[in-house]
């Protein structure tokens, strides 16, 4: 062997192993590439879950209106009707704790600057607010139907103000949450698995999920005392053949 033989095969298994190398490599990258491509396929969809659910709490304002000539009547006048409804509440089944009173609101009428110097039949108005916040919102419902038997004792409650209105809470609802977010989450995959069907492809992991807002409304105009509690899931999937 001579010495130009014994550089040159030594360069050339060099360079066969750096060919293989190479090659290897490239259909590794390939490969790679497939795959990464493969993982880019995905299907979002959205899973729905609602329920309906009974208020927990309750929220009455009652507004007691009264009108003198005399201010110390007019303000004894509101005391004993607060007293009468305070008294008829509680022995309904409602918690003195259940009631709190507001101070009164007193007009003057004869001060008011449109009221001139034109006569009133009764110079003084005033109203006055009792609030029951209950968790017995079935009681409280069934007390609001009686309370106008009160008027034959000559008090008068204001039902027309905007102020005076019911309001019911929902207030579990981090007790339902989990199953909520779960069914909604069950929903999107049945979608999703559908789609993946349909496609002929199979169905892969989870890319990304986002959970909605929980919202709370009345059932409708003539049971807000029935929730309906609402979610939507967005789900994103991955896809492969």
């Amino acid at each position: 062997m001579n010495v130009r033989t014994a550089y040159v095969r030594p360069a050339l298994i060099l360079a066969l192993g750096l060919i293989l190398a190479l090659g290897l490599l490239g259909y590794q990258i390939t490969r790679s590439a497939l795959a990464i491509k493969e993982y880019e396929r995905t299907v979002t969809v959205k899973g729905l879950s609602e329920r309906e659910e009974p208020a927990d709490a309750v929220i009455w304002p009652i507004r007691i209106v009264a009108a003198d000539n005399d201010l110390t009547a007019l303000y004894n006048k509101l005391e004993q009707d607060a007293l009468t409804i305070q008294t008829f509440l509680t022995r309904q089944g409602l918690a003195p704790n259940d009631i709190t009173l507001a101070p009164p609101t007193v007009v003057d009428k004869l001060a008011q600057q449109y009221g001139g110097s034109a006569e009133v039949p009764l110079r003084y108005s005033a109203t006055q607010s009792l609030t029951v916040y209950s968790g017995d919102v079935e009681g409280t419902r069934r007390i609001m139907g009686e309370i106008a038997t009160l008027g034959k004792q000559g008090i008068v409650i204001s039902q027309d103000d905007y102020r005076g209105a019911v309001q019911y809470l929902f207030l579990r609802l981090n007790e339902i949450k989990p199953g909520m977010v779960e069914e909604a989450t069950t929903n999107a995959r049945s979608v999703a698995q559908k789609f993946a069907e349909d496609s002929q492809s199979q169905l892969g992991k989870i890319k990304r999920a986002s959970q909605g807002q929980f919202s709370i409304s009345d059932r409708d105009a003539n049971t807000p005392y029935i929730k309906k509690i609402r979610v939507v899931s967005t789900v994103e999937y991955y896809l492969s053949d």
